[in-house]
């Protein structure tokens, strides 16, 4: 299974700026989910991170990382859009490499357990072959409240 950006701004709730994943390449129900986020200098956080030597925060590309999970239990276990996604915990998060504009960003998340609506994830973030990033990622979902 593919995902456009159209596709994934119908299931996201993100908008820009804060948007992060471009493509889903790959899903494989109980296992993993691949995604692509192309990094741009129109990205606005390159503004101030850091004028004349932009990187990509590693916030972000755990943000980012978590969007790609948050885009699995929707696909996957049919998670709609009466929920809304809450991080439960980051751990090991490490930084192997800057991301920086012009570099494309591939999100592999394997699927490590479910239960209760606990999703935990083990990914890596990719620049080529390139290790850029790599965390443990626990979330889970919540009724969203009405406005």
């Amino acid at each position: 299974m593919e995902l456009t950006t159209v596709e994934i701004m119908k299931l996201l709730p993100h908008r820009y700026p804060f948007l992060l994943v471009d493509r889903i390449i790959e899903v494989e129900a109980g296992k993993r989910i691949v995604g692509i986020k192309n990094v741009t200098i129109n990205e606005p956080f390159f503004q101030g991170h850091f004028p004349g030597h932009p990187v990509m925060p590693g916030v972000l590309i755990i943000e980012a990382m978590a969007q790609v999970g948050g885009l699995y239990a929707i696909v996957c276990d049919k998670i709609g859009d009466d929920k809304v996604t809450y991080f439960a915990g980051i751990d090991n998060a490490r930084f192997r490499r800057p991301v920086v504009p012009g570099d494309v960003l591939r999100f592999e998340l394997e699927l490590a357990a479910c239960k209760r609506g606990l999703y935990c994830f083990s990914g890596k973030a990719y620049v080529g072959e390139a290790l850029a990033a790599e965390a443990d990622l626990k979330a889970t979902f919540a009724d969203r409240q009405k406005a």
